[in-house]
């Protein structure tokens, strides 16, 4: 079962969600709940039915979080609508809510208006794969004081991966990161509030992706929370040669390993129960 233990409100649902394990350096573990068609890793899409069903075999296998997501973000994804992303998320989030009171809950959207009503039904964070470019999504951070990921992407899901350029892509992604953090501690949103995530596979070729993995240490002296979203991605397959993404939890295990030995504060994965495994043995070795 998860391990979390914040303190609630009177209703149940989690006013400060810890986004790092400060007493034991654990990483926090994320379970991705894919709610679309078109998702990148045909193991992840699921209908609404399925995904409680999953999402319950996440938290009995040691799930702090459950990341809830209505619309693709895959390098040439097609938008889709507004009303059709939240018949897909709100009703998984109410539902979740009301089984699991305590469950840390997080919704991957860029939407503020799917993100305002996830919030509403007892998310707990929005995990904006746009960092925080529309300025009604950062108000609505700000004015709701929920805990909040911020990615980078350089531009968007239908175009990102078309030949994207950086001078230096560990300084030119930590200086965003932190620029758009420090616009929401200014107006009064708590630091341990905040996470930053690289944005693996968004707007970057593998060699940016593999530079940014190995600079996580940068991201760590930020003083930021840093979420490692990189389960079964394309980087996965370029280094290994899988080029199926059925194939890639060795290497996603790999990669997690390397994060969680490097201060990562949460592993954002599609598989629970192994990722808990490996904690599991990872913790007793360095005990």
């Amino acid at each position: 079962m998860s391990r979390n233990l914040t303190p609630e409100s009177k209703s149940g649902i989690i006013l400060h969600p810890k986004l790092s394990n400060t007493n034991t350096g654990r990483p926090l573990l994320m379970g991705i709940l894919n709610l679309t068609p078109d998702s990148f890793y045909q193991g992840s899409r699921l209908t609404k039915n399925g995904a409680i069903k999953q999402a319950e075999n996440m938290i009995q296998s040691g799930a702090d979080w459950i990341d809830i997501g209505g619309e693709s973000t895959r390098p040439g994804a097609t938008p889709i609508s507004i009303e059709e992303e939240l018949e897909r998320v709100i009703p998984v989030v109410n539902n979740l809510r009301k089984k699991y009171p305590n469950l840390l809950i997080s919704v991957d959207t860029r939407n503020h208006e799917v993100a305002r009503q996830a919030i509403a039904s007892g998310a707990n964070m929005i995990n904006d794969v746009s960092g925080l470019r529309d300025q009604k999504m950062l108000d609505l951070v700000v004015d709701s004081k929920c805990a909040v990921c911020i990615m980078h992407m350089l531009g968007e899901p239908g175009n990102m991966q078309k030949q994207p350029e950086y001078h230096n892509v560990v300084e030119e992604v930590i200086t965003y990161l932190e620029k758009r953090a420090e616009q929401l501690i200014e107006r009064g949103h708590p630091r341990d509030l905040i996470a930053i995530d690289p944005g693996i596979g968004f707007g970057k070729t593998q060699e940016h992706n593999l530079a940014l993995m190995k600079a996580v240490k940068r991201f760590k002296a930020s003083g930021f929370a840093v979420l490692w979203g990189i389960s079964r991605k394309s980087i996965i397959g370029h280094i290994t040669g899988k080029t199926n993404p059925e194939d890639r939890l060795p290497g996603t295990l790999a990669s997690s390993i390397y994060g969680a030995i490097n201060g990562v504060d949460i592993l954002r994965v599609h598989d629970i129960d192994e990722h808990n495994d490996l904690l599991e043995v990872f913790e007793k070795l360095i005990d």
